[in-house]
């Protein structure tokens, strides 16, 4: 039992349904161990949750979703902030640290549809929504006989998306749809051999700012910690941490753990899919960093920096157009589409 626990904790959290349960599943678990402890939730719109007309690549990437939440923190409204991992930047701004990584949930990307069985099913020209350049790249090079747009949103916008007919079919995150008791709407679970998924997908992080009252949060969040699915993510996010992982950047990388063995494999490629590499390799699990830097360069030498620079330019020449379009519509007087 930490010594000297406190009366009062509070989490900040993303008010999406989602962002909630994992709020939620974080209190519980802390209110359990800390039966004295008040531990409050405060949600707010994230300036990622505000943006939904944009693909996350164009509009700042990742820490859209965690900016507002380190302001609380860093403010004193709130003591910790629960993260979906692999929405985390690769590096967390000065003040703030990785207190805990929790459990795993199931990793894979998964198939939802209306009317169809899997990917293999769609017919030529049906649109496949997801919001993951990483995706998109996987599913390009496997069926490029599919339309494949932009799905923004939480995941009950989403979902609204696909009944509405929008899409054919979408991607999601297993593990969402699992914590929202949402799995019978899976028609199919993407094996990583289909999907590699992103670094750190299903997993729950929680991010603490510094502090110098004298509480140690990260010995009071110990009991949370997941030492198993720590080394994993350590392993998966160097990988993107050493390509300077973003959303502009189609990277998958996943490891698993046999014994006290770990096996990494990795993927960079261009959106459309047309340029895709990939990398693998085994060595202890206690030497996770390590592994994840030996595929980081065994990506390297089949010129990954150079089809990410690719990515890059590409992403820089859309923003310049959006630019455009929208200054020539505002010179007519006329929103631009």
């Amino acid at each position: 039992m930490v010594q000297n626990s406190p009366s009062r904790l509070v989490i900040a959290s993303r008010e999406s349904r989602l962002a909630m349960w994992q709020a939620e599943h974080v209190r519980d678990r802390l209110t359990l161990l800390y039966p004295q402890c008040d531990v409050k939730i405060v949600g707010m719109t994230t300036r990622g949750d505000q943006i939904l007309d944009r693909t996350l690549s164009k509009v700042g990437g990742k820490g859209l979703f965690v900016k507002e939440l380190e302001v609380a923190m860093a403010e004193g409204r709130a003591d910790l902030a629960v993260h979906c991992l692999k929405d985390m930047p690769m590096v967390l701004p000065e003040g703030f640290a990785m207190a805990a990584v929790m459990e795993r949930e199931d990793a894979r990307d998964a198939f939802v549809s209306n009317d169809y069985a899997s990917l293999d099913d769609l017919p030529a020209g049906a649109v496949v929504g997801t919001s993951s350049l990483r995706r998109q790249a996987l599913i390009a090079a496997r069926y490029p006989h599919l339309v494949i747009k932009p799905l923004r949103g939480n995941l009950d916008t989403r979902l609204a998306k696909l009944d509405r007919g929008e899409y054919a079919a979408i991607i999601l995150a297993a593990a969402g749809l699992n914590r929202l008791g949402l799995a019978a709407r899976i028609r199919a679970l993407l094996s990583p051999e289909t999907s590699l998924p992103a670094p750190g997908q299903g997993t729950l992080a929680i991010e603490i700012p510094e502090r110098d009252d004298g509480l140690d949060l990260v010995a009071l969040l110990a009991p949370l910690h997941h030492a198993h699915s720590a080394l994993v993510s350590i392993a998966e996010r160097k990988v993107s941490q050493v390509f300077g992982g973003s959303c502009q950047i189609p990277l998958a990388s996943y490891a698993t753990i046999d014994g006290d063995q770990m096996h990494l494999r990795a993927m960079v490629a261009t959106p459309d899919g047309t340029r895709m590499i990939s990398a693998e390799a085994r060595g202890p699990a206690a030497d996770a960093e390590a592994l994840g830097l030996q595929v980081a360069e065994l990506l390297r030498v089949q010129d990954a920096e150079g089809i990410l620079a690719a990515c890059l330019s590409e992403a820089a020449q859309a923003d310049d157009d959006a630019r455009s379009a929208e200054l020539a519509a505002s010179a007519a007087g006329k929103p631009a589409v």
